[in-house]
């Protein structure tokens, strides 16, 4: 008997399932998946594969997914994946990928890009046209270094050489979650995106907590179950508490403004929270909770 899990977060179908989930769901046949990694800096994750599906979220540069099926369509290859990070499933290109290896030293990643967009140069040489940009979160595995008189770099493996100061240690982490999602103001506003070339307002929130080392789901409805604690209105509101409407989220600034990717202005934009409150109303539609992230032990 199949249970009613998430097919977003639950890798399973008619024909074709997750080994784990043998015995939980209904499927022809049961598979363990072959790890993978993203290869481009932003890997679309359609709901069906071909480039003309729903766009459910993004996955960076260097992620980690396990990868368990292969399809065609129009001539391009599509994986079914599941990402490792937030545990989201859908199709992406087969060519945005490769295959995770054993362990060595290009399967290990070092740092995160901590800025909105880097570009990758060919080499350490900020003259030379860029080859790629990377986004905020992905992954590189740095193995050396170089400085000409204009920056110094970190060498990425796999080719090509980033400033150094747009990317952290992983161990490192921002101290301010709000300060990171701020930098995305005025970014497209892109439904599934989680990208500074455009992004939804779960993304921004996934993405702002990510970099300052909170685990975050992807949805705004699972954020608003599982991230911090609820609070009870919003008359003592401060920095850093999350505002949610059905199928929406929000970040306060301070006690009156919201930070939010939002359709409204097709935009990352900060505005009134009454605003934004009487305008849902407007629409029928009220608040759903008020979250307080706790702080770091």
């Amino acid at each position: 008997m199949t249970e009613k899990l998430n097919p977003r977060l639950n890798a399973y179908r008619a024909d074709l399932a997750d080994l784990t989930l043998k015995g939980r769901v209904s499927a022809e046949r049961f598979i363990e998946g072959q790890p993978g990694l993203v290869s481009v800096p932003i890997a679309p994750l359609h709901r069906e594969p071909g480039h003309g599906s729903a766009l459910d979220t993004e996955a960076l540069f260097g992620e980690r997914l396990v990868v368990f099926d292969e399809t065609e369509v129009d001539g391009e290859a599509w994986a079914w994946v599941q990402l490792d990070d937030d545990g989201y499933v859908g199709y992406t290109p087969f060519a945005a990928l490769n295959p995770a290896g054993g362990g060595g030293a290009d399967d290990i990643p070092t740092h995160r890009i901590s800025v909105p967009r880097t570009l990758l140069f060919p080499e350490p040489d900020i003259k030379r046209p860029p080859v790629a940009d990377l986004p905020m979160g992905a992954l590189v595995t740095v193995v050396g270094e170089a400085e000409d008189r204009n920056a110094r770099y970190h060498l990425i493996d796999g080719g090509g050489a980033i400033v150094q100061q747009h990317a952290r240690p992983l161990g490192a982490v921002e101290t301010d979650f709000v300060a990171v999602a701020e930098r995305f103001l005025e970014t497209p506003y892109l439904w599934g995106g989680k990208s500074a070339l455009g992004i939804d307002c779960s993304g921004l929130v996934q993405l702002a907590c990510h970099m300052a080392g909170i685990d975050a789901p992807r949805d705004s409805g699972d954020q608003a179950r599982e991230l911090g604690t609820r609070i009870a209105g919003i008359e003592a509101l401060k920095r850093g508490d999350l505002i949610f409407w059905p199928g929406h989220v929000g970040i306060m600034l301070d006690g009156q403004r919201l930070l939010h990717a939002n359709a409204f202005h097709m935009l990352t934009a900060i505005e009134p929270l009454a605003d934004a409150v009487e305008r849902f109303e407007e629409k029928g539609v009220g608040l759903s909770a008020v979250r307080r992230l706790l702080p770091k032990p």
